[in-house]
């Protein structure tokens, strides 16, 4: 039963399952559970992004045990924590919802430093989430500047 809950969970719902860009569908799935949570307060939606990291690092890290590779493309719990990242402290629109996603997939794809050194080289669970959390925070930067600066 854990199992299935991990594998459940560490694949985005599923999504990691499609054999074309699994990374972008688990991006999506991001999207659709920050449209759900678009309302919350500052705080609270800090605070299950927080949580959510953490089971996603537990998730990540059991599934590549199961799967028995290192962070296979299946595994996609870490574009869903990527993109709440990315959209985190930011008003919602759906132009600023677009350019997020394409921000954080072109951060995610690219790996600048020093993303692709998390990547490689921190183990389990926390290198699978990491890397992405750090691509979500570059997009994320780039977001806020701009919605301050050119209108977004």
């Amino acid at each position: 039963m854990i199992q299935k809950i991990v594998l459940f969970l560490a694949t985005g719902a599923g999504s990691g399952y499609l054999p074309w860009m699994p990374g972008t569908a688990g991006s999506l799935v991001g999207i659709l559970l920050y449209y759900s949570l678009r309302s919350m307060p500052r705080g609270p939606y800090l605070a299950f992004v927080v949580a959510f990291f953490f089971l996603a690092v537990w998730a990540s890290g059991l599934a590549e045990v199961i799967f028995g590779s290192k962070d296979p493309q299946r595994i996609v719990i870490d574009e869903v924590v990527g993109m709440l990242v990315t959209l985190a402290l930011l008003p919602f629109s759906w132009r600023t919802v677009l350019v997020g996603f394409i921000l954080f997939r072109l951060f995610d794809i690219w790996k600048p430093f020093p993303v692709r050194l998390v990547q490689d080289n921190v183990p389990g669970g926390w290198g699978v989430v990491g890397d992405d959390v750090m691509a979500g925070i570059y997009a994320n930067i780039v977001l806020q500047a701009l919605t301050r600066f050119c209108g977004l």
